[in-house]
């Protein structure tokens, strides 16, 4: 096991690059620590896979130093980083048997046979394929064969860490809670580093102790599904964490109103004064925005002074509750509505959970509620 760290770490696949566009991973530092579980979580495109076969020596960055505890492995190939990959579809040998399959790692390291049979039989019992073990691996289903890919990583003493690139792509929705319990379970028990390359938060939050949010190129955020969900230090962590994502709303200061548009919104003074003091790179056009998640939007028939008339436009009955959408200043906004709510009229009154509303800079958190 090791201790992972990315120093001024920047990769492109242009010759010459330009500018950050050319950039596939814009330059960043990381840490990931020995025996952590951790996710990458990301849109297509975001450069989750290109990190991944960074770490693991599929490929060299362009610019920085991958170190594994605190030794530098830029030029150093896979197998001399003792790096377990795992991909979206299963690598394994379809004329061989599971038990050879799950051998092979080891019998490609010379180890004598005597160790290779008790290695093999424990890494079968944990991913539940001992039945299987005399079976050609061509004849398993496509989540029998990711188990066995998934072993071929863990039968070996010497890995440093163990890289998931989406391995669930293939699997049967009903067995992938299952698979990403079993594969929890594992790192418990061996407290080997793991990192889980993904694009479902569900994934990401059954899987990891901590997530990497990845957006245009840099990691974004990296804490707990907590921290993503109660603290998005950047608009696009606020959009893509959740379900729906959070509400934002450009805003401005004027005579001592924060206004969306031509409605005043009803917040904190302390939001006021800070939306106020606000200061965004572009003086021509200020990017600045408050966000609210739906889960904190009050949603009335009768109006108070917190409250703002809003246009209902549907209400989607999702069971345990129902979700709304409704329009303020012409821009469109969800909010959760608890289970038995009252049925709303036309024009209903939105109120905003003070402590829950989020101020953004430039896309990133400055001011996060006054609880």
């Amino acid at each position: 096991m090791a201790e992972i760290t990315l120093k001024g770490l920047a990769h492109s696949y242009e010759k010459a690059p330009s500018g950050a566009a050319d950039y596939a991973i814009r330059q960043m530092n990381h840490v990931w620590h020995q025996g952590g579980a951790y996710a990458l979580l990301g849109p297509s495109g975001c450069g989750k896979s290109t990190l991944l076969n960074i770490i693991s020596g599929l490929l060299e960055p362009s610019e920085g130093d991958v170190l594994f505890d605190g030794h530098r492995v830029n030029e150093l190939p896979p197998e001399e980083r003792n790096i377990a990959q795992v991909f979206q579809f299963p690598v394994i040998y379809d004329t061989m048997t599971v038990f050879d399959n799950l051998a092979f790692p080891l019998r490609n390291m010379n180890t004598p046979e005597y160790r290779v049979k008790p290695k093999v039989l424990e890494v079968a019992d944990i991913l539940e394929l001992t039945p299987l073990l005399k079976r050609k691996a061509k004849n398993l289903t496509a989540d029998e064969k990711q188990k066995v890919s998934m072993g071929r990583g863990l039968v070996r003493d010497d890995v440093t860490a163990i890289l998931f690139d989406e391995p669930l792509t293939v699997i049967d929705p009903q067995l992938k809670w299952k698979l990403r319990r079993k594969l929890k379970e594992i790192h418990e028990r061996f407290n080997i580093t793991m990192i889980y390359v993904t694009h479902d938060q569900l994934e990401a939050s059954t899987f990891a102790d901590k997530i990497a949010v990845m957006y245009e190129g840099q990691v974004v955020q990296f804490g707990t599904p907590r921290e993503l969900f109660e603290r998005p230090a950047h608009t696009f962590v606020g959009y893509f964490i959740g379900s729906p994502g959070m509400n934002f709303m450009a805003v401005e200061h004027t005579d001592g109103q924060v206004m969306f548009g031509a409605q005043p919104l009803p917040v904190s003074e302390k939001l006021k004064i800070a939306v106020a003091n606000a200061r965004s790179s572009d003086v021509s056009a200020p990017n600045i925005k408050l966000g609210i998640r739906p889960e904190f939007i009050s949603i009335t028939n009768t109006p108070d002074s917190h409250s703002m008339p809003v246009q209902v436009i549907s209400v989607q009955d999702l069971g345990t509750y129902s979700l709304l959408t409704f329009k303020l200043n012409e821009q469109t906004f969800k909010a959760r509505l608890p289970e038995g709510h009252p049925p709303l009229k036309e024009t209903a009154f939105a109120r905003f959970d003070d402590a829950k509303v989020a101020l953004y800079i430039d896309e990133y958190l400055v001011e996060a509620g006054h609880e």
